[in-house]
């Protein structure tokens, strides 16, 4: 499967459309059974502060790849993903309440890197509470 987007069609500063993603306790309950990472960090509230930490956390990963969701909805193909890193700056914090917590994704086109292979390379800017939880974090992906 090829991306949806032409590579013809996108210049840089093209933004991608921004997405906000919930994150609560029981999410993370859920991803630590489907990671396998059940560092308490991630559910114990009072682990979690004993180490330091203001509250429970949201797994990097998780934070990371939730990033990622706002290049692979934009193209309509995980595979046009080539290439995606990430600096991990500060952690989501998951409080107990029935809110928790979210994380606002926004993208945009940074360059058109090459034009025989398609790919451009998107900078993504991931927050939370306010606070940058990615730095770094960029993709390169393969268009139509």
């Amino acid at each position: 499967m090829t991306a949806k987007i032409a590579y013809a069609d996108v210049e840089a500063g093209t933004e991608l459309p921004a997405q906000t993603f919930p994150v609560d306790r029981a999410t993370l309950v859920k991803y630590a059974g489907a990671s396998g990472d059940f560092n308490p960090i991630h559910w114990n509230e009072r682990f979690a502060k004993d180490v330091g930490l203001p509250d429970v956390i949201a797994h990097g990963m998780f934070t990371m790849a939730e990033a990622a969701r706002v290049v692979t909805d934009w193209t309509q193909d995980p595979a046009a993903v080539v290439e995606y890193g990430v600096r991990f700056t500060k952690p989501v914090v998951v409080p107990d309440d029935d809110k928790g917590a979210t994380i606002e994704v926004t993208g945009k086109v940074a360059a058109k890197l090459d034009d025989e292979a398609r790919t451009v390379r998107v900078d993504l800017t991931a927050v939370s509470d306010g606070r940058k939880v990615l730095g770094m974090a960029r993709a390169v992906v393969r268009l139509a």
